[in-house]
């Protein structure tokens, strides 16, 4: 951790030890924050994109957090969401930080996210944010289309730091594997004679997912792997299109009917700084073992379909 965000750190964690004397001021919507002031940065207003980092504890527990990773983004509002702290980025400038208070009954009733599965009623947890970086609408040029390529450089500075994390997980262990696409390593353990997986074509799997550690999470082969029990039944998708995570769609294209291969699919392309708490972790690089069982046409979408049709 650099030692800006440790000062941080610290100044978060005297906040929290005595909120109460410091004086948090609360939102319309009784989220309670302090701002921490850092000097004249350019002003955040309605409609500018912002970039920044930020943490989510609860009980001491960090839920999330972009530090490390790769930092957010979100686009001011007037208002914000409710309960949320986006409610107050109208009051912050470059560089100024801010802790924050969640109350879950608060949440429960209104906010259009809901209530996070771990908070119980009565409970709280924390969030701290620091702005980074501001744009905004200036010379003709958009403000989404900056933070758009700017989000796009982070984003592939990040997919190749975990390529080579990957990289280095795959020589530690002396396991020979393949690049798909620039995105994702393979070990093909079988080749397969039938259809190619080609793009736009629907693609039948058998499945075991884990994470690096080895433990696993989910399968459509062997419930004994599976965190939430669930029938073992092939799972479809469309190459290179949709219904599965991103990393699978593209090195799916190098399978044929019959092939069995293992992934090792950076989290960038699979569920990202999300997670799927409790199972997957923000930023967690996963292992799929899969094995493709059948390929055939997708069906055509319906008129009147929003793309995808339902995926």
């Amino acid at each position: 951790m650099k030692k800006s965000n440790l000062l941080f750190a610290a100044v978060a964690a005297l906040l929290i030890s005595s909120c109460g004397q410091l004086g948090f001021e609360k939102t319309k919507s009784g989220l309670e924050y302090k701002i921490i002031k850092s000097g004249d940065g350019e002003k955040l207003e309605h409609g500018d994109f912002v970039k920044f980092q930020y943490k989510l504890t609860y009980k001491d527990s960090v839920v999330m957090s972009t530090y490390g990773v790769l930092p957010a983004f979100d686009q001011v509002d007037s208002v914000g969401r409710f309960h949320d702290f986006s409610e107050l980025l109208t009051k912050l400038k470059v560089g100024d930080s801010v802790v924050t208070y969640q109350y879950a009954d608060s949440m429960q009733k209104t906010s259009q996210f809901g209530m996070p599965p771990y908070l119980k009623k009565g409970e709280k947890q924390m969030a701290t944010l620091k702005i980074i970086k501001v744009f905004k609408n200036k010379g003709g040029v958009i403000g989404r289309e900056l933070a758009f390529a700017d989000y796009q450089t982070d984003l592939n500075n990040f997919r190749n730091k975990e390529l080579n994390d990957i990289k280095k997980y795959l020589d530690s262990k002396n396991i020979s594997a393949q690049k798909v696409n620039n995105s994702v390593y393979m070990v093909m353990e079988k080749e397969g004679t039938g259809r190619s997986a080609d793009s736009g074509l629907m693609v039948g799997v058998k499945y075991s997912g884990k994470n690096f550690e080895g433990k696993y999470f989910d399968s459509n082969v062997d419930s004994t792997k599976q965190t939430m029990a669930h029938p073992l039944e092939t799972f479809y998708f469309v190459s290179k299109k949709e219904g599965a995570i991103q990393g699978m769609l593209e090195a799916i294209t190098s399978f044929k009917v019959g092939s069995k291969g293992t992934l090792y699919i950076p989290s960038s392309l699979a569920y990202g700084p999300q997670g799927s708490m409790p199972v997957i972790k923000p930023y967690e690089n996963l292992i799929f073992e899969i094995e493709v069982v059948e390929v055939k046409e997708a069906p055509k979408e319906q008129p009147g379909m929003p793309p995808g049709g339902g995926y």
